[in-house]
C-alpha cells in the first residue's frame, strides 16, 4: 500500500475517535454536577448574576450545541477565551509551547540516548555485578517520588549552592539556559529508571533470539551482535516507547514547570485547574488526545523505516 494512502486512511480513523474523545470531555465537564458559572461566582452571586455568566459562557445553549461546540474547537483547534484572563487560549498554548519545548525536548533527548548506551552496556555485562546492580539503581531510582527530586534539587543545588536559578524564566536562546538547566536534570534523573529498566529487558530478550546466536557463530564479535544486530532488530518496540511519549514533551511537565515557575504548557494547565478555568482544562484536554492519536499513526509509519519485513495495510 501507498505510504500516503495508509497515512490518510489512518487520519481517517482518528475521527470518531476524536469524536469520542469530545463526547467524554463534553460529559465530564457539563453533566458533572457542577455549575461553572456558580464556581466563577462563588456561592454568594445572585441567580441573575449567575444567569448573565451563564450566557456569556454559552452554558444556556442546549447540550447537543454545546457538544457540536467541542468538536468544532478539536477541528478548528478556536478553543474560545480563557474565563480568567480573558486572553484567546490558541495564542495561551502557543506562548505556553516554547517554555515547555526548551525544558522537555533536551531532557527528552538526553535520557532516551543514555538509556539506550547504558541498556546495551548492561546487556553487554548481563549477570554480572554492573548488570545487576544497575537493575537495583533503577528501580531504586522510579521508588523515590518525583516531588521528593524537585524539593531536593531546588534547594540543596539552587538555594544552598547556587549553583543554578531558583525559579523564573527569561525568553530567547541563550537567556533561558540558566533558568532550565536543573529542571533539564531532573527530568533526566526521573526518567532514567523506567527508560534503562525497560530498554535493558527489551534488548535482553533479542539477545536469546536464535539470529543472535547464528550471529556468533559466524565468528562476529559481542558488541558487533549488539549494536549491528540486536539494537537494530530492537527498534520497534523502543520506536513505540519513545514516539508515544513525544505528545507529552509538548504538554509540559506540570511539576516541574510548577515549582520552578516556567511558563510552560504544564505550569498553564495546573493554574487553569486551580482557577476553574474549563475552556482551557478542556483546550489542553483535547489537544493531548489528538496528539496521541497522531503520533500513535507516526510510530506505524516508522516501523517500516526500521524493519522493511512491516508492511503498511
Amino acid at each position: 500500500m501507498n505510504i500516503w494512502s495508509y497515512v490518510i486512511r489512518r487520519l481517517l480513523y482518528t475521527v470518531p475517535i476524536i469524536l469520542g474523545v469530545c463526547l467524554i470531555i463534553f460529559i465530564i465537564f457539563n453533566l458533572s454536577g457542577y455549575d461553572p458559572a456558580q464556581i466563577l461566582l462563588g456561592k454568594h452571586a445572585t441567580a441573575k448574576q449567575i444567569a448573565e455568566v451563564r450566557a456569556e459562557l454559552g452554558l444556556d445553549k442546549p447540550l447537543i450545541e454545546q457538544y457540536f461546540d467541542i468538536v468544532k474547537s478539536a477541528f478548528t483547534f478556536d478553543f474560545g477565551r480563557s474565563w480568567a484572563s480573558k486572553q484567546d487560549i490558541i495564542e495561551m498554548i502557543k506562548e505556553g509551547a516554547v517554555p515547555s519545548l526548551t525544558l522537555t525536548f533536551p531532557a527528552f533527548l538526553i535520557s532516551t540516548v543514555i538509556s539506550i548506551l547504558l541498556s546495551l552496556l548492561v546487556a553487554f555485562f548481563r549477570g554480572t555485578f554492573i548488570d545487576k546492580a544497575v537493575v537495583v539503581k533503577c528501580v531504586g531510582m522510579m521508588s523515590i517520588p518525583s516531588l521528593a527530586y524537585i524539593l531536593f534539587f531546588q534547594y540543596f543545588f539552587a538555594y544552598e549552592m547556587g549553583w543554578f536559578e531558583i525559579s523564573g524564566y527569561e525568553h530567547g536562546f541563550p537567556n533561558f539556559i540558566p533558568y532550565v538547566s536543573l529542571p533539564i536534570i531532573i527530568m533526566v534523573i526521573i526518567s532514567l529508571g523506567p527508560d534503562l529498566r525497560y530498554f535493558r529487558t527489551v534488548i535482553l530478550d533479542d539477545i536469546y533470539q536464535d539470529y543472535v546466536r547464528t550471529a556468533r557463530a559466524k565468528g562476529l564479535t559481542e558488541k558487533v551482535v549488539l549494536l549491528k544486530h540486536v539494537l537494530k532488530n530492537s527498534m520497534i518496540p523502543i520506536i513505540t516507547y519513545v514516539v508515544i511519549q513525544l505528545p507529552f514533551l509538548i504538554l509540559g511537565t506540570l511539576l516541574l514547570e510548577s515549582f520552578f515557575s516556567i511558563p510552560g504548557l504544564g505550569g498553564l494547565t495546573v493554574k487553569a485547574v486551580f482557577d476553574n478555568d474549563f475552556p482551557v482544562i478542556k483546550a489542553m484536554t483535547i489537544l493531548s488526545a489528538m496528539a496521541y492519536v497522531i503520533f500513535t499513526v507516526i510510530t506505524d509509519i516508522l516501523y517500516t523505516v526500521v524493519d522493511p519485513r512491516v508492511r503498511l495495510k
